[in-house]
């Protein structure tokens, strides 16, 4: 099969089109045919070797997948065969994929494989910031930095279902446009506002309940000041770089908290498997809706990560693999 190998961390030259054996199946598995993957920043970190670093290389990126279920494995239900579905697994930039069976979601027929493989890690990281790290309650505030970004056009839409008012950083008046059509309730261009002064402004010094930052160092102090007393700043990423050492004296005085998420710390079991059914269903229902901004055949994933890293994407980006 063809799949997206690196053999060295580097830039996005790295990747290379390349045959490879179809994954072999234990006891529980499936093997998938890809017809689509998700690209994720995280991806280029790991590819640079700044994450995750503890895989052995060569290395076949990738965390999400869309396809059809062409095997099984020992124990698995032959019915699955021929199954349209997707799921969070490894090594998903390939023609095939093998993940566990019970990690498998099927798609409604109005859901697309590239919609649908937009929708794990970035739909995931979402949904357990809002509803099991910060547990967001109607009426509480939150500030979604990057919001026009992948997980942050989730976020704001998941926000405002909650009940919450949601604030968004963006870089560009087309992204305030977008974020504001997703729902949020105030946009701040951190371009040319300072973010700061405007929380404090439209909420009459009060600030906000939550913020939610992946950009790290570049963010890290206004994410703070920008909280309300007994507020809760949530790390998921360092786009920017990492954010300082945490001084917990400076919490202090209005009661802070700082923690962190990573969508790959064990969960209570079945926990993400009931939350991609309910992200799904979302999508289907037309509750929440998924932005791909680039689509990319399998083959120039190298292109993908480049234009990912520049930050010239504004939602998703999907390789298309099969069909």
């Amino acid at each position: 099969m063809k799949a997206i190998r690196y053999h060295h961390i580097g830039g996005p030259e790295v990747l290379r089109l390349e045959d490879v054996p179809e994954p072999e199946l234990g006891p529980g598995e499936v093997r998938l045919q890809v017809h689509a993957a998700g690209v994720n920043f995280a991806d280029t970190e790991r590819r640079r070797g700044l994450y995750d670093t503890k895989v052995p290389l060569p290395r076949i990126l990738g965390s999400e997948a869309a396809g059809v279920v062409r095997a099984v494995g020992p124990g698995v239900d032959e019915a699955l065969l021929g199954r349209r579905v997707v799921t969070l697994t490894t090594s998903c930039y390939a023609e095939f994929v093998k993940a566990p069976a019970s990690g498998l979601v099927a798609l409604p027929d109005n859901v697309s494989f590239e919609v649908a493989a937009a929708v794990p890690v970035q739909g995931l990281t979402a949904y357990h910031l809002l509803n099991t790290v910060a547990r967001v309650q109607q009426g509480q505030s939150v500030l979604v930095h990057a919001a026009a970004g992948g997980v942050g056009v989730l976020a704001v839409q998941l926000a405002k279902a909650l009940g919450a008012r949601v604030f968004g950083t963006v870089s560009s008046e087309a992204k305030a446009r977008l974020v504001r059509e997703l729902g949020a309730d105030e946009v701040i261009r951190y371009d040319r506002e300072d973010v700061v002064a405007e929380v404090h402004r439209r909420t009459g010094g009060g600030g906000v309940d939550l913020v939610l930052d992946a950009v790290g160092a570049s963010t890290w102090g206004a994410s703070l000041r920008v909280l309300a007393p007994f507020g809760h700043l949530v790390s998921y990423g360092s786009a920017s770089g990492p954010p300082p050492a945490v001084d917990v004296e400076a919490l202090y005085e209005k009661s802070l908290k700082v923690s962190a998420y990573w969508l790959h710390t064990p969960h209570p079991p079945g926990s993400h498997h009931r939350a991609l059914e309910s992200l799904i269903r979302d999508v289907a229902d037309g509750r929440l809706r998924i932005l791909i901004g680039l689509k990319l055949p399998l083959a120039e994933a190298t292109e993908a990560h480049r234009r990912l890293e520049g930050r010239e994407t504004v939602g998703k980006v999907v390789l298309t693999v099969a069909g």
